[in-house]
């Protein structure tokens, strides 16, 4: 009996400290944060630099260099990799089509196709086009704060309101669109096609997305305002229009962002931008990536370390003792995502770090990989999208000169899709 009770202990032991880079990870991150009293104020990467060191210690009984070697094959895992060509090539499209004004014209076409009486509904679903086709909330925000802004000064619309509808549109794509990054970290983290995660996302958070839209129409549908839309070509916007229209046909991203490279590339070109201006704009992006790439490295090579030391094994056996059925396994991805979102203030990252374990989760439940993948997401967008400390609503609150807290109130859509997210667990939709 006691020898029984004592190997439990050991057990137990050898499976926390197996798990504490993890926590190591967050506690460096918060206490960092807090200390500095500023939750961007500590790059998120040398939190990953003081775990990853740590990491190697986790795995007692090996000599360094293999320890080390174990990091390094994790950091080089062929799904981490593949991340990393997707994160390249995304930031040189980002940057070229700004360069070419291919936000500015995407930005002036959604505003063009909005009725002036429908200005809080129209806004939104300017938000949810243009982050769809961006692929990043925050480039959504910055592009349409300012215009949503002084679009409230000039109508006297409610200017909280406003932004809020912004920063809710633009999770809308953060958490769907084929180039943001919680799509590709979740996608490549459970090994499902894109375009399978989306259908599933879609089904989710769809609901969510009508009923906001709903609320937005009924409070606007009194307002009849004329505004000035700014002039740029619309053509400009082909690039953004392009890589939508391939990615929904299933092509491989890689291929997608290519094409969308080129074509915006030969597009500007075309219209005058200097070649060395698109070489320079093609640096911009890929250095843009560079935190995100070591951080997905480093997550990879812990993530390793922590699997060798025996951690998940037992992370997911003390989880889901008690758990026999799917609904269990669907909740514990879903928390885990969103403690971890909560914790690092990112949802890229909170997907890259519970990816391996929503992975083994998943396989043993029977949970089908594009449900686990639009769970991740759709949790941490939620999340991230109500985080006073988030990069989200900082930037929206910074352009705006609102408070965080005046913002959030207002985010029906985060909001929404947090419900949404315990209903398809609950009620098992849709069905796989």
């Amino acid at each position: 009996m006691e020898n029984g009770k004592r190997n439990s202990l050991n057990r137990h032991l050898k499976g926390l400290f197996a798990l504490s880079p993890m926590a190591v990870l967050l506690l460096v991150y918060l206490l960092s944060s807090v200390l500095a009293g500023d939750f961007y104020g500590i790059p998120i990467c040398v939190s990953f630099v003081v775990a990853a060191v740590y990491s190697i210690f986790v795995v007692p009984g090996k000599p360094f260099r293999d320890r080390v070697g174990i990091f390094s094959a994790g950091a080089a895992d062929s799904n981490i990799m593949y991340m990393v060509w997707i994160f390249v090539l995304a930031g040189i499209f980002a940057a070229s089509a700004k360069a070419v004004g291919a936000v500015d014209a995407t930005v002036a076409l959604t505003l063009h196709l909005v009725p002036g009486r429908f200005l809080p509904a129209g806004i939104f679903v300017a938000a949810c086009f243009i982050s769809m086709s961006v692929g990043t909330s925050v480039g959504t925000i910055v592009a349409l704060a300012p215009v949503a802004a002084g679009l409230s000064e000039e109508m006297g619309v409610d200017l909280a309101l406003m932004i809020s509808i912004v920063v809710g549109g633009a999770f809308f794509g953060d958490n769907l669109s084929f180039i943001s990054d919680t799509t590709i970290a979740s996608t490549q983290s459970q090994g499902c096609r894109m375009k399978d995660k989306f259908k599933t996302n879609l089904l989710i958070v769809l609901p969510a997305a009508i009923v906001t839209l709903a609320i937005y129409l009924f409070s606007g549908i009194s307002m009849d305002y004329n505004y000035d839309i700014p002039s740029v070509p619309f053509y400009l916007a082909i690039p953004y229009l392009a890589v939508i229209v391939c990615a929904l046909s299933g092509m491989n991203v890689l291929k997608v962002l290519v094409f969308g490279i080129l074509l915006t590339d030969v597009l500007g070109l075309f219209f005058g931008v200097k070649f060395l201006a698109l070489f320079e704009a093609a640096g911009d992006g890929v250095q843009s990536m560079c935190e995100l790439i070591l951080v997905t490295l480093l997550a990879g090579g812990i993530m390793n370390m922590i699997k060798t030391a025996g951690g998940f094994d037992w992370l997911i056996e003390r989880m889901t003792r008690k758990i026999g059925n799917r609904r269990g396994g669907e909740s514990i991805i879903s928390l885990l995502t969103a403690i971890t979102n909560f914790c690092t203030a990112n949802n890229t990252i909170a997907i890259i770090t519970v990816g391996g374990i929503a992975r083994d989760i998943s396989s043993r439940f029977g949970i089908s990989p594009k449900r686990s993948a639009s769970l991740m997401d759709t949790t941490s967008c939620f999340v991230q999208g109500l985080l006073p400390y988030g990069a989200q609503i900082l930037m929206a609150s910074g352009l705006s000169g609102l408070s965080p807290f005046e913002i959030i109130p207002h985010l029906y859509y985060p909001m929404l899709i947090g419900v949404m997210v315990v209903f398809a667990i609950v009620f098992q939709f849709p069905r796989q």
